[in-house]
């Protein structure tokens, strides 16, 4: 903080440049809020209303009938299950899995360590477009076509999961692991009431994004599915897209109830969000 923040503060008085600032951010915020705000005004609108121009940001009749007839179309509650149940498997698995493999390259001598962390890192690179092909045709011979094993299967280990965790187990002190071994407790009590505790904010980051990628993801679902029921929401929307063409109303219906859970979990852990810019950055 400068001098003249400082003297600012004193006095009482805002600098025309800290006023310049919060206008600059306030508008920037307005404007990327400015979608949300319509899908969601639009949800409420009847169809004449949604294309009405010049358009109405604040609907003058809202109505719930594009929610009545998203629900009466299509099996909007059984695409949000499918949805909950791949997301809240894959979150898991990857703060199992990541949290271990973190452990073990952070903490743990073996030959070949340093090899198998960069070749691991490498897989990064690959796009996830040149695995389609590969994970499809496994998938389909393992019989896991249009089931939850197929959904959930290729998503429960990531690299960047084992990298962030590996990165923050690093920054913890080795003492304290000795502790805990002098006290008798075995490697893997040394994992779960040691390292699982103290890497809290890491598995809050960690779980939030895996959450969210896992909630959003539309390619691979819509390969494996093949059946109404087994659908994922995102999946089970365009779908209803298809179907419903320029029913603008029942589509943003459809975008604001897949959107309540990300505004949700947003609101609830956006502390953590600002956390997952800095954590791999911690030296190892």
């Amino acid at each position: 903080m400068g001098r003249g923040d400082t003297e600012t503060r004193r006095g009482g008085r805002i600098s025309p440049f800290t006023i310049l600032a919060y206008v600059i951010l306030t508008l920037w915020a307005v404007w990327a809020l400015l979608p949300l705000f319509w899908m969601i005004s639009t949800s409420f609108k009847e169809v004449r209303a949604a294309i009405k121009i010049p358009p109405e940001w604040i609907p003058a009749d809202p109505t719930l009938i594009n929610y009545e007839r998203l629900f009466a179309r299509a099996p909007a509650f059984r695409w949000f299950a499918n949805s909950a149940i791949v997301a809240v498997a894959h979150t898991l698995s990857m703060l199992l899995f990541c949290s271990m493999a973190g452990y073990a390259f952070a903490k743990k001598e073996f030959p070949g360590k340093t090899a198998i962390f960069w070749t691991l890192l490498s897989t990064m690179m690959i796009p996830g477009m040149v695995l389609l092909v590969p994970l499809f045709l496994l998938v389909s011979k393992m019989g896991l076509m249009n089931n939850y094993g197929g959904l959930i299967l290729p998503g429960l280990v990531g690299a960047f999961g084992v990298f962030l965790m590996k990165q923050f187990i690093g920054t913890l002190p080795n003492e304290l692991l000795d502790a805990a071994r002098i006290d008798g407790a075995s490697e893997f009590g040394v994992y779960s009431r040691v390292i699982l505790p103290l890497s809290k904010p890491a598995l809050a980051v960690l779980g939030i994004f895996s959450f969210m990628g896992a909630w959003n993801d539309f390619l691979w679902p819509l390969l494996i599915t093949q059946s109404k029921d087994m659908r994922t929401l995102a999946v089970g929307l365009a779908t209803l897209q298809q179907e419903s063409m320029t029913d603008f109303g029942l589509l943003m219906a459809g975008s604001t109830f897949a959107a309540v859970p990300m505004i949700i979990i947003f609101f609830a852990f956006q502390k953590h969000f600002l956390k997952g810019l800095t954590i791999g950055a911690l030296k190892g």
